[in-house]
């Protein structure tokens, strides 16, 4: 019997190497859901190749020209995650993927907990501003989380264990993007297109600026935090230019583990998926170059002084996450529309992360989906009334 199988964000880059390793292997999976926001043509590809009938499309307008125009495929099309509580019973979902961009993919990551066997979440945002909701709803619901950032189900392969207690510290490795060999003074000037240009990962352009400002290393810490339920101080960054060190967990027992892949989002995505039975894939051979020579520093602060931040962070899930995504979010989106500098893009991160104000998010628990939404609304409308 086929093993069902859900991909929200399946146009993006996590979902279509989700594809990839699926497409090698069709006669174990069904894929029964697919969802895209605006790449109709691509979904609708895809559909036809795995014959998948079910398609979200979150974007309004996309989503009513595929019911005008593509009825004649027998694809069932709706707009929102909603419809998943109608088409899945527990437990139906072999593994699921969610790869949306934005908090707005926590509430579908929360509904999919409930129909699913094993998820895998790579939306920072949700692991960040809700982890406390979506481990009550794992718990429930008896179902597997797996994470598969590539520094996160490194750490989570390390332990071969859901029982994290033996932790004492984590190493969480950073490239250091492009600016890394720059100095203060070059990295006044530099433009968006230097700023995109990630020396070892093909990413999007949100994720490839957090990288350059080492702003994404700051979530990574807060979802490591999260998901190993260990305290900030036992979670350092180190930085690793070639990007072949994932993590480095030392535990209590004096053992220091440390696990090395290529830099290739296809193999914690394929283990992810072969947890139980893996299966072997090709990759490329021991680089014994890089390891005689790995490159491992304590992180530069005056250079990445985002990462400062970090020590703002409470040691329980509160809504000062989703103030910081927001802040973080809100000023990438104006440098990448050239409204503001680099410089000015890690200046006004810093001042507003320790803006007293949002400061006293700091003491608000995370209760539910509601507050949250409604912090990220706040927080928009008050960056807004800047006049950026």
């Amino acid at each position: 019997m086929k093993k069902n199988i859900v991909i929200l964000g399946s146009t993006g880059s996590i979902g279509k190497i989700t594809l990839n390793i699926i497409r090698k292997d069709k006669k174990k999976f069904k894929i029964k859901l697919l969802s895209t926001n605006t790449n109709l043509s691509l979904v609708i590809k895809q559909a036809k190749e795995f014959n998948v009938k079910n398609i979200i499309i979150t974007n309004l307008s996309k989503y009513n020209y595929a019911i005008k125009n593509y009825y004649k495929l027998k694809i069932n099309f709706y707009y929102s995650f909603d419809i998943l509580d109608k088409l899945f019973s527990e437990k139906n979902i072999f593994y699921s993927m969610v790869s949306i961009v934005g908090i707005d993919g926590l509430a579908p990551s929360l509904k999919l907990i409930r129909y699913s066997k094993n998820i895998a979440i790579v939306n920072k945002e949700s692991i960040i501003c809700g982890w406390s909701l979506i481990k009550k709803k794992l718990k429930n619901h008896k179902t597997r989380f797996i994470p598969v950032d590539s520094e996160h189900f490194s750490i989570f392969s390390l332990m071969n264990t859901l029982d994290y207690s033996n932790i004492d510290q984590i190493f969480i490795t950073a490239s250091g993007g492009p600016f890394f060999k720059f100095s203060k003074k070059q990295i006044q000037h530099v433009k968006i297109k230097e700023a995109l240009k990630h020396p070892n990962w093909k990413m999007g352009k949100k994720i490839s600026i957090d990288s350059a400002t080492m702003m994404n290393k700051v979530f990574e810490v807060i979802e490591a935090k999260n998901i190993f339920s260990i305290s900030y101080k036992n979670i350092k960054i180190l930085t690793h230019p070639k990007s072949y060190i994932h993590s480095i967990v030392k535990e209590h027992n004096g053992l220091i583990k440390i696990l090395i892949h290529e830099p290739n989002m296809m193999i914690p995505i394929h283990n992810s998926i072969y947890l139980d039975n893996q299966k072997k894939i090709i990759t490329k051979n021991i680089n014994l170059d890089y390891l005689n020579n790995l490159e491992l520093c304590e992180i530069d602060i005056n250079k990445f002084p985002l990462v400062n931040i970090l020590k703002l962070m409470p040691n329980y899930n509160s809504l000062y996450e989703t103030v910081l995504l927001t802040i973080n979010d809100f000023f990438v989106s104006k440098f990448l529309d050239k409204k503001i500098t680099y410089v000015e893009l890690i200046n006004f991160i810093n001042k507003f992360s320790f803006n007293r104000h949002f400061l006293t998010f700091r003491r608000k628990y995370v209760r539910n989906l509601k507050e949250i939404y409604q912090t990220r609304d706040y927080v928009y409308f008050k960056l807004n009334s800047l006049g950026i």
